[in-house]
């Protein structure tokens, strides 16, 4: 055992389930860990890495701001902070924007604002669905194994079955706040919403007068071909979530809302010390900026069908889904799977006992992704 995984376990909390990976460095798609060994990553820090590893655009536009001002509090204006709450409205189609330290709380600040907005309580979630680990944003988490050592949690939250719309029209009411949903569930698996599920969500947010809450925390920037699931669904909601592949990794999100919702709130109703700092701006301002010069939307599209389309082939895969570079593959053995894929020098991430989820950066070339096909292929050979 490596010396640092014996000393993690005397001075850090065990929350984790780890790999026995000790990483050192990283560049492009490629992890490198304390030996020099190098690993194919197809999981980019849980869909957060987009532009890569080492990505020496960002890193040097992170490096000059943090020269300049890291932290001012927002008790003051900056400039970044503006100029990345005017790029994300071209790209969001979005009126307004709050920032974040991350996708959990960028979805406690999405039901603080559905309640101010709304002036009712309950909040509509799915099956399966998958929201943070905070007090708020577990309540409308819905598996069993994260929520109930910790409650009461904040209520009344009610679960629909997932893409069920007679299980959804039972429970959205009059006293719905806001109906939450991930248009790509993420860590059950990757199961996208249906069409006809989505549009009936909006149909009935119009009959019932709640809000829609999109958590594009995981499919956000890129993630799915487009810039945000959103896009896929043809459907603008009036709050929307995001973080992780915001920044390539630094920890920075945001929280976005129509210019009606955003009549509605008041000054005071929310804060955040480090929310919206300089140097996180940069970060997601150089991220979103190596985006569009490298055209990695188009990519994202191309690797993933090329990637969907050899996994489909295979005997001992049971199904494959999902937009872009966010794929689900369900096999009899997720986990036996992956510990095959790490021996081959592959990253994938078990979400249960049957599905697998590949989630890397969009800068994956095609040698990349087949020597990731050429490792699953080998499987149970």
């Amino acid at each position: 055992m490596s010396e640092w995984i014996e000393r993690e376990g005397k001075v850090f909390m065990q929350f984790f389930n780890r790999y026995s990976i000790v990483v050192e460095r990283g560049e492009g798609c490629w992890l490198y860990d304390e030996d020099g060994k190098k690993y194919l990553d197809l999981i980019a820090g849980i869909a957060c890495v987009s532009v890569g590893h080492g990505n020496e655009f960002v890193a040097s536009r992170i490096a000059e701001q943090a020269r300049k001002l890291m932290h001012v509090s927002n008790l003051f204006y900056t400039k970044p902070q503006v100029e990345l709450a005017e790029k994300l409205k071209e790209i969001t189609s979005l009126d307004r924007f709050f920032f974040t330290n991350s996708g959990t709380e960028s979805v406690e600040a999405a039901l603080k604002i559905a309640r101010r907005a709304t002036g009712r309580k309950k909040f509509v979630a799915f099956t399966n669905g998958f929201h943070g680990r905070t007090m708020g944003a577990l309540s409308v988490t819905w598996k069993e194994k994260f929520r109930k050592p910790f409650e009461p949690l904040v209520g009344p939250v009610s679960f629909a079955d997932f893409n069920s719309i007679e299980s959804l029209e039972r429970a959205a009411d009059r006293d719905t706040a806001a109906v939450i949903l991930e248009p790509v569930q993420g860590e059950a698996g990757v199961f996208p919403a249906d069409r006809d599920f989505v549009r009936r969500i909006f149909e009935l947010r119009d009959e019932l007068g709640f809000l829609v809450i999109f958590d594009e925390v995981q499919t956000g920037f890129g993630r799915t071909g487009e810039w945000f699931a959103k896009d896929i669904y043809n459907a603008t909601p009036d709050i929307m979530t995001m973080a992780k592949a915001m920044g390539n990794g630094f920890p920075v999100g945001a929280v976005a809302v129509s210019e009606d919702v955003h009549t509605k709130i008041e000054k005071g109703d929310h804060g955040s010390t480090f929310g919206g700092n300089p140097l996180a701006c940069e970060a997601a301002l150089a991220t979103i900026e190596y985006i569009e010069q490298n055209n990695l939307l188009e990519n994202a599209r191309r690797m993933g069908e090329l990637f969907m389309n050899g996994l489909k082939g295979l005997d001992f895969v049971e199904d494959v889904r999902g937009f872009g570079l966010m794929i689900g593959v369900s096999v009899g053995d997720a986990k036996g799977l992956s510990q095959h894929l790490m021996s081959r020098s592959v990253l994938v991430n078990a979400t249960s006992e049957r599905d697998v989820r590949i989630i890397p950066p969009l800068t994956i070339r095609e040698e990349e992704v087949s020597f990731a096909l050429s490792a699953f292929r080998e499987y149970g050979v």
